[in-house]
C-alpha cells in the first residue's frame, strides 16, 4: 500500500500536537530521511504562525535532515471547524491523498466530526486516526465504531494508543518472541503473578478539565495498561501484521474479568491529599483549580484481573496507576512459579525465591532476578541481577504511532472491538464505586498509595 503524504492534524493548536505528535514526527523524520511528509493543521481559529509551532516541536527533539526539512517547508495551516459541512468539505477537496486525518480533538467533538462526514463523498485513500479514548463508555465506543466503520473499511481506521508504541512494550514483545528460552514459559504452568504498573510522581499538571471527569481508571487502565497487557499476554502470531496482532490482543480482552468476580478484594482506588513529592508541595487533589470534590475521581486505580484462557487461567494480573507517588515503579513484572518440591535444606522453610523478570518503562532496562548457590556452596543462597540497558531508541511513541500511520499499517492499532471490551472491564469496576463495594480511600501525596495496596514486587 502507498504510503500516506498528507497528514492533517484537526485540533493544531492543542497540546497534544505541540507537545507530542509533531516532536514524534520529527523523531521519525530524522530517522528517514527519504520520507515525504506534508502537515497541515487545522483548527477552528487561524494560526498565522503555525510555523512557529512545528519548527520548535522538532527543534525539541533535535530533529534534522532533508525529510524534516521538506515538512517545514511545505507545512500550511487552515482554518476548519470539524464540525462544519462546509469547512470539512473544504478541507477534503483540497487534499492529495493517500491522506490521513489525524483527530487530536476531545471524544465528544470527535463523534460530531465523523456524523458531518457522514454526509460528505470521501476521498479514495483517506485514514482516520482516533485517539483514546475510543468513547467515554462502551456504548459511545460502539456508536463511534460503528459510524466510521461507514467512512472507511477497518484497515484505514487507527485507534491510538501511544503506549503501544512505548520502546519498552516493543522490546518486551521482541523478547518474547524471539527467544525460544521464555515464550515456553509464559502460560500458567509457568507464570505465578504478571504487574503492569505506572506509577508517576505528577499531580494534576493543570489539566482538570479533562482528568477530574475522567479519572485513573478510564484514563490509565481503560486506555492504555489494558492494552498493554493484551500484547503482553496474547498467543504467539503465525506473523506480525495487522490482522494477527489486533485479533490476538482482542481475544485476550474479551476473555479478561475481574480476579475473583469481587471488585471488593480486586480493586483499589484512592485520591491524593496535600504532601511533597519530587520536590515540590501538592495541595490536597480536591482544593487544586478546576476540581469539583463532588465528583469523587481517583487519582490512583489498581484492579487484579485474570484472562480466563487455557493459557492464563487461574493467573492474577494486577493493573496499577497512581499520581503524586513518592516512590514510582514503571514497568512489566513477570514472576514466575517456585520450583514444586521443597528442599529442607534450602532456606526460606525450604522454598527458594521465585525468578522474577521486569522491562521498565522509563529507561528500558531489562533485569531477571535468579537464584544461585544453596546450602552446599560455601557462599550459601545467591540471589543475581542479570541486567542489560536497551539501546537507545531512535522514534519516540508517537514517532512509533506514526511511522504506522504514515507507512499505512495498522498492526499496532486497537481494534473496534478491543476498544469496547476495555470499556467492559472498567464499567464493572466503576459500578462497584457507585454501590460502595470500594471506597474511595486518601493517601498523601509522596506516600505509596492506598495501603490496601498488593505486594510491591
Amino acid at each position: 500500500m502507498e504510503r500516506i503524504k498528507n497528514l492533517v492534524i484537526l485540533g493544531a493548536t492543542g497540546d497534544l500536537a505541540s507537545r507530542l505528535l509533531l516532536p514524534g514526527l520529527g523523531t521519525l523524520l530524522t530517522s528517514a530521511p527519504q520520507r515525504r511528509i506534508t502537515v497541515i493543521g487545522a483548527d477552528r481559529a487561524f494560526d498565522d504562525n503555525w510555523s512557529d509551532t512545528v519548527t520548535p516541536a522538532f527543534a525539541s527533539v533535535d530533529a534534522s535532515g532533508p525529510a524534516v526539512d521538506y515538512t517545514q517547508q511545505t507545512t500550511r495551516f487552515v482554518q476548519c471547524d470539524v464540525t462544519s459541512i462546509q469547512d470539512l468539505s473544504a478541507l477534503l477537496a483540497t487534499l492529495e491523498t493517500p491522506a490521513c486525518l489525524y483527530f487530536a480533538i476531545p471524544p465528544q467533538v470527535t463523534m460530531k466530526a465523523l456524523a458531518v462526514m457522514a454526509e460528505l463523498e470521501l476521498p479514495q485513500d483517506l485514514f482516520l486516526a482516533l485517539e483514546k479514548p475510543i468513547g467515554h463508555d462502551r456504548d459511545s465506543a460502539k456508536h463511534l465504531n460503528a459510524l466510521v466503520a461507514r467512512l472507511v473499511s477497518e484497515d484505514h481506521i487507527f485507534r491510538v494508543d501511544h503506549f503501544l508504541g512505548l520502546p519498552a512494550v516493543l522490546n518486551f514483545v521482541g523478547l518474547r518472541f524471539a527467544n525460544q528460552m521464555l515464550e515456553p514459559l509464559m502460560n500458567r504452568d509457568h507464570v505465578e503473578s504478571i504487574e503492569i504498573v505506572f506509577d508517576e510522581t505528577l499531580g494534576l499538571e493543570g489539566r482538570a478539565g479533562f482528568y477530574d471527569t475522567t479519572g485513573a481508571f478510564r484514563d490509565m487502565i481503560q486506555s492504555h495498561l489494558l492494552q498493554v497487557m493484551s500484547l503482553v499476554m496474547m498467543d504467539p502470531p503465525a506473523r506480525f501484521d495487522h490482522v494477527e496482532l489486533p485479533a490476538l490482543t482482542a481475544h485476550i480482552l474479551r476473555s479478561t474479568k475481574i480476579f475473583g468476580d469481587d471488585p471488593a478484594t480486586s480493586v483499589v482506588r484512592g485520591r491524593y491529599t496535600a504532601g511533597h513529592v519530587g520536590g515540590q508541595d501538592l495541595p490536597d487533589y480536591t482544593a487544586e483549580d478546576g476540581v469539583d470534590p463532588a465528583n469523587n475521581t481517583e487519582t490512583f486505580a489498581q484492579v487484579t484481573v485474570e484472562v480466563d484462557t487455557w493459557r492464563w487461567n487461574g493467573v492474577p494480573v494486577t493493573l496499577r496507576s497512581g499520581k503524586a507517588i513518592g516512590d514510582p515503579r514503571q514497568e512489566i513484572v513477570v514472576r514466575f512459579r517456585r520450583p514444586p518440591h521443597e528442599y529442607p535444606q534450602f532456606p526460606h522453610q525450604g522454598q527458594v525465591p521465585a525468578n522474577v523478570l521486569r522491562m521498565q518503562f522509563d529507561d528500558e532496562q531489562l533485569t531477571i532476578e535468579l537464584n544461585m548457590g544453596g546450602p552446599f556452596d560455601s557462599r550459601g543462597m545467591t540471589r543475581v541481577t542479570a541486567q542489560s540497558d536497551m539501546a537507545t531508541p531512535g522514534l519516540s511513541a508517537y514517532g512509533s504511532v506514526l511511522r504506522g500511520i504514515l507507512d499505512a499499517d495498522p498492526t499496532f492499532s486497537v481494534r473496534g472491538d478491543a476498544a469496547e471490551q476495555g470499556w467492559r472491564i472498567i464499567e464493572q469496576i466503576l459500578a462497584s464505586f457507585t454501590d460502595g463495594t470500594v471506597p474511595l480511600q486518601d493517601y498523601p501525596a509522596g506516600g505509596p498509595g492506598p495501603q490496601r495496596f498488593g505486594n510491591r514486587s
